[in-house]
C-alpha cells in the first residue's frame, strides 16, 4: 500500500509497505528494520519467534519515549519479560500490524515525538 507524504520535514516517513517490506522516504527495505526519525538500521531478529530481551535492551541507547513494534499482517504481542527493560524506564511499547505501524510512526514524527519503529518482515 502506498502512503501519502505528511508535511513533516527532515524526518523519516514511511511511504509504502507490503507483505515483504516497507518504503522509508521512497527507499525500499526488506527484512527486520529499526526506524528512527533520523536514521534507519537493520534489526537482529529475523522473525517474531526470534525476539529476545537483549533486542529490546539495545533500544535504550536511542532514548525513545515510545517503541512501535510492527509484526507483519497480523498483530502479535511479545511477552512482557522481553521488553521489561523498556517498561522499567517507562518507555511504552505498542505492538501492531505493519500498516498501523507505518501510519502511527508518520503521525508521531510529524508531532516531533521521540518514536522508534521496529519492523519484522520474515
Amino acid at each position: 500500500m502506498k502512503l501519502h507524504q505528511s508535511k513533516a520535514k527532515n524526518v523519516n516517513q514511511f511511504t509504502g509497505y507490503d507483505d515483504s517490506g516497507v518504503k522509508v522516504n521512497d527507499e525500499r527495505f526488506e527484512g527486520s528494520l529499526l526506524v528512527l526519525p533520523n536514521a534507519v538500521h537493520s534489526w537482529r531478529p529475523t522473525s517474531f519467534a526470534d525476539l529476545q530481551a537483549d533486542d529490546f535492551v539495545a533500544l535504550l541507547e536511542f532514548e525513545p519515549e515510545l517503541v512501535l513494534l510492527g509484526t507483519g499482517s497480523k498483530i502479535q504481542f511479545p511477552h512482557p519479560q522481553l521488553y521489561a527493560a523498556l517498561s522499567a524506564r517507562r518507555i511504552g511499547l505498542d505492538a501492531m500490524d505493519t500498516g498501523a505501524l507505518c501510519r502511527t510512526f508518520n503521525v508521531l514524527t510529524a508531532e516531533d515525538r521521540r518514536v522508534l519503529a521496529l519492523v519484522l518482515h520474515a
